[in-house]
Parts: C-alpha cells; sequence; structure tokens
C-alpha cells in the first residue's frame, strides 16, 4: 500500500458500497412483504428476520460512515487509504453475525427435513461456529493494526479461513437440501414439480452467496495493493439476508403452485395445518403421498389457513368441528 491506486481504493469501496446500498434496499422490502405476507409465522421466524433486518441496516450505516472518513474527512490525504476507519472493521463482524444467523437457519431446515438427523446439521453448525470466530479474530485484528498492509501481514491467514469456511458451509448446505429433497422426489404427480422448484431455490441462493464469497477471497489474496476484495465484501452480508428472506417469502408460491396442481389432477385433498395458540396442529385432511406430507410440513410454516378447501370444480370451504363437519346444513360424519 506504499504507493496507492485510488480507483482500485477508493473507487472500489464506493462501488462497493453503492451495490451494497442497493441490495439493503431490497432487504427492506423482502422485509416488509414477510411481515405483510406471514403474520401468523412463529415468534423465532419473525425475531429472525427483525434481527437480520436490524443487522444490516446497521451494517449500511457503518460502510457510509466509513466511506465519509476517506472521502470527506480524509479527503486528499493519500496516506489515510491505508488506514482502518473503525466503521470499517465493524462490518467484518456484522457481515459474520448475519451469515451465521444465515446458516443457522438452513442448518434448523436440514434438521427437519431429515427426520432430525443431527448428524447432517450438526457439520453445518460447527462450521458456521468456525466461521464466526474467524471474523471475530479478523474484526480484533482490524481495530489492533488499524492499517491494511499490517492486517495483510500478520491476520492474512484467519481472513482468509474465515472466507474459505463460509464458502463451504453454503456448498454444503446447498448440497444437502438438494439431496433431501431428491430423497423426497417422486416419479411422478404434482409433488415433483413443487420439488423440482425446491431444488432450484436452494441452488440460487445458495450458489449467489458462495460465489460471492469466493470472488472476494480470490481478490483478497491475489490483489494485495488494493482494496476490491473489501468493496465485494460489502455485499456478501446483503446476499445472506436476502437469501433468508427469500427463502422464507417463496413459502406462498410454493402452496400455490401444490394448491394448482391439484386442481388440475382432480378432486384432490390436500394436507394443511391449523395451528392455534397454545394447541397442538390439527390435520385437515391426508396427503396424496406420505412424502407430501413430511416434506411439505417440515420445510417451513406458512400462512395457516382455517378452513379446508376442497378443490372440485368450485372450491367449497367447510368449517372444521370437534364432532363433525357442517356444510349447506347437511352433517358429514
Amino acid at each position: 500500500m506504499s504507493s496507492p491506486d485510488v480507483p482500485t481504493t477508493m473507487g472500489a469501496l464506493l462501488i462497493g458500497g453503492f451495490f451494497a446500498s442497493m441490495l439493503s434496499g431490497v432487504v427492506n422490502l423482502q422485509t416488509l412483504l414477510y411481515f405483510r405476507s406471514y403474520k401468523n409465522d412463529p415468534t423465532g421466524f419473525k425475531f429472525l428476520v427483525f434481527s437480520v433486518w436490524g443487522l444490516d441496516t446497521l451494517h449500511t450505516a457503518f460502510i457510509w460512515a466509513g466511506l465519509w472518513d476517506y472521502l470527506i474527512g480524509y479527503y486528499g490525504n493519500a496516506s489515510k487509504i491505508n488506514y482502518i476507519p473503525w466503521s470499517i472493521s465493524l462490518t467484518v463482524i456484522l457481515t459474520a453475525i448475519v451469515t451465521f444467523l444465515v446458516h443457522c437457519f438452513f442448518a434448523h431446515r436440514i434438521l427437519l427435513l431429515s427426520k432430525r438427523n443431527w448428524l447432517m446439521a450438526s457439520p453445518v453448525i460447527i462450521l458456521a461456529l468456525l466461521r464466526l470466530g474467524a471474523a471475530s479474530v479478523s474484526t480484533w485484528e482490524m481495530f489492533h493494526y488499524k492499517a491494511f498492509d499490517l492486517f495483510k501481514l500478520h491476520a492474512r491467514w484467519i481472513f482468509t479461513l474465515g472466507l474459505s469456511v463460509s464458502s463451504a458451509v453454503d456448498i454444503l448446505i446447498a448440497g444437502l437440501l438438494f439431496w433431501l429433497f431428491q430423497s423426497n422426489r417422486p416419479d411422478t404427480g404434482h409433488l415433483k414439480d413443487v420439488i423440482d422448484r425446491l431444488k432450484l431455490y436452494a441452488f440460487e441462493t445458495g450458489s449467489l452467496t458462495c460465489i460471492g464469497t469466493i470472488v472476494s477471497m480470490i481478490c483478497w489474496v491475489a490483489m494485495s495493493q488494493n482494496l476490491i476484495f473489501l468493496g465485494l465484501h460489502f455485499v456478501i452480508g446483503k446476499l445472506y439476508a436476502n437469501s433468508l428472506l427469500v427463502t422464507l417469502n417463496t413459502r406462498q408460491e410454493i402452496r400455490r403452485a401444490r394448491s394448482t396442481s391439484s386442481r388440475e389432477r382432480g378432486p384432490v385433498l390436500f394436507l394443511e395445518t391449523h395451528r392455534s395458540p397454545g394447541k397442538s396442529s390439527v390435520p385437515y385432511g391426508v396427503p396424496s403421498t406420505p412424502a407430501q406430507g413430511s416434506l411439505m410440513d417440515d420445510y417451513g410454516p406458512g400462512p395457516s389457513p382455517k378452513e379446508l378447501q376442497i378443490n372440485v370444480e368450485t372450491t367449497t370451504s367447510i368449517q372444521y368441528d370437534a364432532t363433525s363437519v357442517h356444510t349447506k346444513g347437511k352433517a358429514l360424519h
């Protein structure tokens, strides 16, 4: 960093901050959509989404606080390009926390889909903790050295470890989800198309975060004289936040696709679950296949219908009662 190049240092940070802000806007939109569409979700899911949104907003604020120091506070002082502001240091740990929460969410999905097979979920959790630990050490080293050249000299390995582990977790999660969906995929039937869509979502969300992390790591290792890696690192946390929110917000689309496929096949009674506060779930019907009931129930809660819908030529709503079901004045026992 003895003779810094402004376009690949300050320019890279400015462009990275710009794209990170754009993706943060997508996070805000996805968060609003979630709270409007999934009011009946468990409190844990709502708290997770709110936490990720809050951390993402704070992350964006720290990015622009650091850019203000570089571009305004130290304007014209080329020697400060090597300096690491405290706000930039904190963006590293905030990215790691968001990444950890998202990895834990997908580990929970894997645990449910695998019928609580901890041998599949545990490696994801362990590697996620390792990633969080490496990022915590990297943040501490940034605070300690306060200069990129010293940080790269003394802490290159720990920052590289964090990015490598993050990429490994993404690949592991995508592979496990793909295998679990494939193992529950029937050869024929409407569930086949639904599971194919779930596999596609798992691949897309996992590949985006993995590619972003790998590219940032390559720039970190191969380009020691610039800050392109940090501009890319600004974006990584936004990709993880959006991958979580997209996964949660596509549940309605999955259910609509399943419902549409059921109607195309004729009169089908599909499984939905009504969750009342303080009561156990009551199934409204029988799934068409064993895999359908286990897979779709475990994939995650969504808007819980209060009525059972039987798809025929026209949709008829019937109310569930403890002893009987009534419709149009006739009792069905």
